[in-house]
């Protein structure tokens, strides 16, 4: 120091000999406050790193300098280099465990339920199979047991789409009505003998003839929509398990782990291993590491909703008990109908495949005569009705599952602050000015960012490449969209598989009239409690006009207002002329 400048010093401590002191004492000060912080106890710190599991032997036992710290703040530490490391690895495994545990409940709703559902609709089908034997056997004895199998055949087929195989319902039913119209129509005319060319004429014909009278679309409408429903619902909650443990199945990134490492262990390092990361804090890391997992939220809310309507729909119209237990007593209608129809039916039949060859003496027998084969068809009442080992379980099943499903909307977006909620992970918002905000104990001054990966550009925790969207989470976003989708056209009894090729109405099929009918008990046309409309009629493709329509059970029952069996199975120019006639002669009428 220039002797001018140490003669001023000496001066004004001569004249001011106050400020000599104070300035003293910040000089011992400083120096003492130094010595203090580089020689305070690591012994908290050291408890918790060994009670984690790891060795003390690395680990200061007074602070040292904190120049060697890469995450941490480079104050006086009770970290070593080593310490760091183990740590930042100790913070993934808490985060990954965190995520795990805060996202067990849906891992777990979703696996129990669509075991629970999926158990519950095969043992559906087994029992009405089940049913039909005993029914039958009991009904029509050895007529029965010789042509089991076109009854089997159904139940295998009705088993394969209820497992995944992709097929038709609509035609899976018209095959089984197919062959069991030949079968029928030998039986009630045992004195003929019929050929399988003449059977295929007659098979080939049923849809104008109605030999079972309206049955048929009842049951294709009542077993196609409980179908498609309960297939959607169980492979719906197989798919959510899987997204849910695909989504929380994450390796964080170094931006991310350093973070983690910041929020929950640095206090550790600075010697307050009490100290809880402020929530603000806690809520921005947590941000940017699941910034993918919340851009699931929109897709994944439509799919929470899509379930949850599906499940409605088997709670009430849709209903697959009720489907599996009046597939017997259909079939029993149906060949009643045809039994009761069968003279009208055999002349039409005869008139447009031809005359059958007679059977052998030995065999030939009227109708009326048949009486072994004219065992009476009857359907059952609703105490005979087959039941079911499992009761009323739909009614328990379904509503848990929906109460189970309310809370999962919104997730994704909510991890974080479900994370940060747990007192073990974060401080609770009451305490912003005594918790750890990244450098020492105080208020956390940053804003919070805002949801999913676009929001994350300034995030001042995490350091998000908003430009690079993950490949795993755009993949789950695509198979939650397929999911919600084969989800919504099931509420309204479509199978996606199939509604492009059958006029737009599914393996469900029919017309817009069909979608809520009478088939339900207490659901008439227009009851079902449904939050959405069905489709506009106008957005349907019109369907051609069925011979049936016009020549159905009504007209059966009527005979002078049948028209010939010529007239349904051949075409005549006739009715052509006429309408040329009729068209050229309407300017002279007028």
């Amino acid at each position: 120091m220039p002797f001018v400048a140490r003669m001023g010093t000496w001066l004004a401590i001569r004249k001011y000999p106050l400020l000599g002191l104070l300035c003293a004492v910040a000089v011992l000060s400083g120096s003492r406050s130094s010595l203090v912080a580089a020689g305070r106890s690591c012994a908290d710190t050291r408890q918790v790193y060994a009670e984690k599991g790891y060795s003390t032997g690395t680990a200061p036992v007074t602070q040292i300098s904190g120049e060697h710290l890469r995450l941490c703040p480079q104050d006086y530490t009770c970290c070593s280099s080593h310490m760091e490391e183990t740590l930042a690895l100790q913070s993934e495994r808490d985060f990954l465990k965190s995520v795990e545990n805060h996202s067990q409940f849906l891992l777990t709703t979703f696996t129990q339920r669509q075991r629970r559902f999926d158990e519950f609709f095969r043992e559906l089908i087994d029992l009405s199979e089940k049913s039909m034997n005993q029914m039958f056997t009991k009904t029509y004895g050895r007529l029965f047991t010789q042509n089991s199998h076109v009854f089997q055949e159904l139940f295998v087929e009705l088993r394969r789409y209820y497992s995944g195989a992709s097929m038709s319902l609509t035609e899976v039913l018209s095959d089984f009505w197919s062959r069991l119209v030949e079968r029928v129509f030998t039986l009630v005319n045992p004195q003929y003998q019929f050929s399988d060319d003449y059977l295929e004429c007659v098979s080939k014909h049923a849809e104008q003839l109605q030999p079972f009278g309206d049955v048929p679309r009842k049951l294709r409408v009542q077993v196609s929509r409980a179908f498609i429903a309960a297939r959607a619902l169980s492979q719906g909650l197989a798919i959510g398990r899987d997204i849910v443990t695909k989504a929380t199945k994450m390796t964080p990134d170094s931006q991310c782990v350093r973070g983690l490492m910041r929020q929950w262990y640095c206090p550790l390092c600075r010697g307050i291993p009490s100290l809880r990361p402020c929530r603000a804090f806690c809520l921005n890391v947590m941000k940017g590491c699941l910034a993918n997992q919340a851009d699931l939220d929109t897709e994944w809310d439509y799919f929470i909703d899509a379930l949850y309507q599906v499940a409605e729909k088997l709670e009430g119209p849709f209903n697959m008990e009720l489907a599996a237990e009046s597939i017997s007593v259909k079939v029993s209608e149906a060949i009643m109908y045809m039994q009761e129809n069968s003279v009208s039916i055999s002349t039409k039949v005869f008139q447009g495949c031809g005359n059958p060859r007679p059977a052998p003496a030995r065999s030939k027998r009227s109708p009326k005569e048949s009486g072994g084969y004219r065992r009476p068809f009857r359907t059952y009442g609703p105490e005979e009705k087959p039941t079911t080992a499992a009761g009323t379980n739909l009614d328990r099943l379904v509503p848990e599952l929906k109460e189970r499903l309310r809370p999962m909307g919104s997730f994704w977006v909510s991890l974080p602050h479900t994370i940060c909620n747990d007192e073990k992970m974060a401080a609770d918002v009451t305490n912003e000015d005594r918790c750890w905000n990244g450098q020492t104990r105080g208020r956390y001054l940053p804003e919070v960012m805002g949801d999913g990966l676009a929001n994350q550009i300034n995030n001042p925790e995490v350091e998000v490449d908003i430009g690079r969207p993950d490949i795993k989470t755009r993949q789950l976003i695509m198979e939650l969209r397929v999911a919600t989708n084969k989800l919504r056209h099931a509420q309204s009894g479509q199978d996606t598989d199939f509604v492009d090729s059958e006029e737009g109405s599914g393996s469900g099929g029919g017309d817009v009239s069909e979608r809520y009918n009478d088939d339900w008990p207490g659901y008439g046309p227009h009851s079902p409690p449904y939050s959405k409309p069905p489709r506009n009629p106008a957005s349907i493709p019109a369907k051609p006009p069925r011979v049936r329509e016009r020549n159905g059970p009504k007209g059966n029952r009527n005979h002078g207002r049948v028209l010939s069996a010529a007239s349904q199975l051949t075409s005549s120019p006739i009715p052509l002329l006429l309408l040329s006639c009729v068209l050229i002669m309407a300017p002279w009428w007028r």
